[in-house]
């Protein structure tokens, strides 16, 4: 691992842990360290050096939306009257559970948001009762996910 030009370069054993990892969190270090030829403390110190230079960022649980009812997945364009509302939006839209994603954007919106609701009802109420009340909020434009086809992370 080497940085250049503020780029982290990862040497080839970095990008094999990397991998296993990507494929499952919970693999054994000692698996992972079997299967690349070195040894498990070698692994953990590499580990380390990959979050301290902020390559990893934490691992998590990736829970079933489904199961638990939510079915309806949406992008959701929001239009402000003026730039100036950006940080109050997005601090009314984080008190938002639905609200999975926020990103300012080029184009026509000034927001661009990511939902999740059980269905298209409760897309309706989080849209007329939450979003559509922020103040600034001037108007949304609405797309619903039929199905996802592709969720993939960056290839390394």
């Amino acid at each position: 691992m080497k940085s250049t030009n503020n780029l982290l370069r990862l040497d080839g054993i970095d990008k094999k842990i990397l991998r296993h990892l990507m494929e499952d969190a919970r693999k054994p270090i000692l698996e992972i360290a079997r299967d690349i030829g070195i040894s498990g403390a070698a692994i953990h110190q590499r580990l380390r050096k990959l979050e301290a230079a902020r390559v990893i960022s934490g691992s998590k649980f990736i829970i079933n939306p489904k199961v638990l009812g939510y079915t309806t997945m949406a992008y959701i364009g929001i239009f402000l009257d003026r730039a100036m509302s950006n940080p109050k939006a997005v601090a009314a839209l984080k008190k938002i559970p639905e609200v999975l994603e926020c990103h300012y954007t080029t184009g026509n919106w000034s927001i661009l948001i990511k939902v999740l609701c059980k269905d298209n009802e409760h897309l309706m109420q989080v849209l007329n009762k939450n979003i559509q009340q922020i103040e600034g909020v001037s108007r949304t434009e609405t797309f619903i996910s039929l199905n996802q086809q592709i969720n993939r992370q960056i290839s390394i």
